[in-house]
């Protein structure tokens, strides 16, 4: 060899940069931190993903707060169809209807009637619910029950511009007298 040939070094990988001086990754990458005074235009993304998932955050609670809403309406109004069941059904004749020799229950659908307007009235309850009414199907059945069905109108928070005339709610409570000796 009359020639000395050059052995090179290998160059350390820590220290590396590519051709060009530029480094590729890091938050110049990512639209963190400006390159050469300039903004990324990746920019203020983050404010328009955190605006997006408030609003649907915001809907979800809304949402929930309606059919919570609607959910107590019911239970209120169950509860009043109860009573009223229970003071319908406590409004019964005594007669032998059965042809035996044992007295038997009976209900007519109008002593039901009035006894759960009667109960409803006692109770103020048309005062606590808007357009409250006793609905078809309240009367009796056989076997000594009575049947109340509730109409009431409830009207969730925040979203009542969405259904102006409200939701309407029903319940149906049935009670049951039996002589017993």
């Amino acid at each position: 060899m009359t020639r000395k040939q050059k052995v090179r070094s290998p160059r350390p990988l820590t220290a590396s940069r590519p051709p060009g001086g530029r480094r590729y990754g890091g938050p110049h990458r990512f639209g963190i931190l400006p390159r050469n005074g300039v903004l990324h235009r990746d920019d203020g993304q983050i404010t328009v993903l955190i605006l997006g998932y408030v609003v649907l955050a915001l809907l979800l609670a809304t949402v929930v707060m309606a059919a919570s809403s609607v959910y107590l309406e019911h239970k209120k109004l169950l509860s009043l169809a109860d009573g009223a069941a229970l003071a319908a059904a406590d409004s019964y004749l005594v007669g032998n209807l059965e042809g035996g020799s044992l007295p038997a229950v009976s209900l007519m659908d109008d002593r039901v009637l009035a006894a759960a307007g009667s109960y409803l009235g006692k109770s103020n309850a048309f005062a606590g619910h808007e357009r409250l009414e006793v609905g078809e199907g309240t009367g009796s059945e056989p076997g000594g029950t009575a049947v109340v069905v509730l109409r009431s109108v409830a009207h969730p928070p925040v979203i009542s511009f969405l259904v102006p005339d409200g939701i309407v709610v029903e319940a149906r409570a049935t009670a049951r007298s039996r002589l017993t000796q």
